[in-house]
């Protein structure tokens, strides 16, 4: 499996942006994808999940409410859509994704990653 994150940008506060991962897989494969961020000088967190079913799509409490996960398993193609950005969400912004049943919100279980997108939001 082989993901490509694109997107990112810089934006000021208040804007939106929509980041696109791109998902290379065998046939018939199913996978979980998640997004996952990192600042600078602080560990990758997790963002969101959505499963390949996309009846449990979960966010992290900083982004509820303003992040979206959707996806198109038949274009293999996962979105983020990020509204009401503000500077704290500035990072960069990683795809990762996993084809086994582990656990949904361990980094961990993640083993298949895109190379990431930066994403800047002035204040």
């Amino acid at each position: 499996v082989q993901l490509q994150a694109s997107g990112g940008g810089f934006v000021q506060t208040g804007d939106a942006l929509r980041l696109s991962c791109a998902v290379s897989r065998p046939t018939f494969s199913a996978y979980d994808l998640a997004w996952f961020r990192q600042a600078p000088g602080k560990e990758r967190q997790i963002v969101g999940v959505m499963p390949w079913r996309g009846d449990r799509r979960w966010y992290a409490d900083s982004v509820k409410g303003r992040f979206t996960i959707s996806r198109n398993n038949a274009k293999d193609t996962v979105w983020l859509q990020m509204n009401s950005l503000k500077p704290e969400d500035t990072a960069f912004y990683y795809c990762a994704a996993k084809t086994d049943s582990s656990p949904l919100y361990e980094i961990s279980n993640y083993i298949y990653w895109g190379q990431g997108t930066q994403v800047t939001v002035s204040s």
